[in-house]
């Protein structure tokens, strides 16, 4: 059972809620900014569902209709400006986070058949300036930085659509953790912790999809991969390797593919509607978004790691069922040729092959108009599982997800995932306030409890209290 806040934590709640209260300065400073960027597009509302940003939007007709509005009144630039601020409550408490993001983006089109979409995301982290608490190398990565985000051409001819470019894959919907969803990149800098789409690292990528009455089929090409962002050593949330009393451990610079054709991503995904069953397959060969931790031959008290990507099969599928109230939602994964970490020391790379199968199953349950209960059951499972391995053969877990508006403007969050296997768990409970139109503000705390090697237990040191504020435009 998750443990209550602590004094400390709630302390900091408050003190967050006093720095970010939401003055009339702040909004004109924020106006002032759009204005002097150019951003000429009509203020969009923050619309989200009850479940917050893991799960898109249901898209309808008039949905569609307003986005066809928008396209033809020019394209105007539209996004959002964020102000993060993150506190560490474990000891040494800290400041963890003070990051100004502006996402901005613009779309239009060229004709009827082709469009466009261009992004940008800029970051400054200003907690890496009023403090010395992390290594150099953490502050020169995450301090600031200048992404491209979705990039790409859509063009579409007959019952084909072709896009060409940057951009974000989606092949499954699952809350809290990802299954099914192979293909983008994500910056893990922060854990799972953000909202998915923030997560997501967009891929330059071909892609073709073919609509027909009730079937619907995708073919992907990535010729230069993006991997998963996972930061450098000393940061709050760096996958550290286990290692032994009386070792260190040193990590080399991160061994990136090389961009040749025997390193190109390909996939296939086939899906089909009937009687209310959503159900598709795909097939997808890639190098490993994914870093595995390949270890040197141990010489002396010092354990040499370096993060590499291994060259992998996953054949998976996805069903989605809507019985009314509830919405039955399940993913499954199998991996061929992903390497996991061995605790063996005398392992002369301290790694092993294994073939898994990654599935959930989860129910979206509508208690009352502004209430929702996700409930969901995971499992990964070693076929040819190694006895020195981390992980038990069978690893399961669940979550819970409860969301439900207070009043008008308010909406509380609740998410618990935790394994079967151990004590290991992650609480994020979640206020959020619209006090405006076009205008969030949310707290909330992360808790991690756990071993020092379960999934969120090597997090245990980093529980925070945070506050974001943000307006969208």
């Amino acid at each position: 059972m998750p443990r209550p806040l602590p004094g400390k934590m709630l302390n900091n709640l408050f003190r967050i809620r006093t720095v970010l209260s939401p003055s009339p300065a702040l909004r004109r400073l924020a106006l002032i900014a759009t204005a002097c960027l150019g951003f000429g597009a009509q203020a969009a509302d923050d619309r989200e569902s009850l479940f917050g940003d893991d799960l898109p939007p249901i898209k309808n007709k008039a949905d569609s209709q307003t986005e066809s509005k928008a396209e033809s009144s020019g394209p105007g630039i539209r996004g959002f400006l964020q102000f993060e601020l993150a506190r560490t409550t474990a000891s040494p408490e800290h400041w963890s986070k003070m990051r100004t993001r502006a996402d901005l983006s613009s779309q239009g089109r060229f004709s009827d058949s082709v469009k466009w979409k261009l992004g940008v995301r800029i970051d400054y982290d200003a907690v890496y300036d009023i403090n010395n608490f992390y290594p150099r190398a953490v502050q020169n990565d995450q301090r600031s930085s200048f992404d491209l985000r979705e990039n790409y051409l859509d063009v579409s001819a007959g019952g084909w659509d072709f896009r060409f470019g940057r951009q974000n894959v989606v092949w499954g919907e699952m809350v809290g953790l990802f299954f099914a969803d192979v293909v983008s990149a994500r910056d893990l800098r922060e854990f799972i912790l953000p909202d998915f789409d923030q997560m997501r690292t967009p891929q330059w990528a071909a892609r073709a999809e073919y609509f027909g009455d009730d079937f619907h089929g995708e073919l992907l090409w990535i010729p230069v991969a993006t991997y998963d962002n996972i930061g450098k050593p000393g940061a709050a949330f760096f996958p550290h390797q286990p290692v032994p009393p009386g070792f260190t451990a040193r990590y080399l610079s991160e061994d990136r593919p090389t961009r040749n054709l025997d390193n190109m991503n390909y996939g296939l995904r086939l899906s089909t509607l009937k009687n209310g069953w959503d159900i598709s397959g795909f097939y997808y060969r890639s190098t490993d978004v994914n870093a595995t931790f390949y270890r040197a031959p141990i010489i002396g008290p010092e354990i040499t790691y370096q993060a590499r990507h291994d060259r992998i099969h996953q054949t998976g599928a996805t069903l989605t069922k809507d019985f009314g109230d509830v919405v039955l939602k399940a993913e499954g994964v199998y991996t061929k040729g992903r390497s996991f970490t061995l605790l063996n020391l005398t392992d002369p790379n301290g790694v092993a092959e294994q073939n898994t199968l990654d599935w959930a199953a989860g129910l979206d349950f509508t208690l009352t108009a502004d209430a929702r209960l996700n409930l969901q059951f995971f499992q990964r499972h070693f076929f040819n599982h190694h006895a020195d391995l981390i992980s038990d053969r069978y690893e399961n877990g669940y979550s819970i997800l409860l969301n439900s508006k207070l009043f008008s403007n308010w909406e509380a969050q609740a998410l618990f995932i935790a394994s079967t296997n151990r004590t290991d768990w992650l609480f994020r409970p979640r206020l959020t306030w619209n006090f405006e139109r076009n205008w969030r503000w949310l707290i909330g705390a992360d808790i991690f409890k756990g071993p020092e090697l379960g999934m969120f237990g090597r997090y245990d040191n980093q529980d925070r209290v945070y506050s974001e504020i943000r307006y969208s435009f």
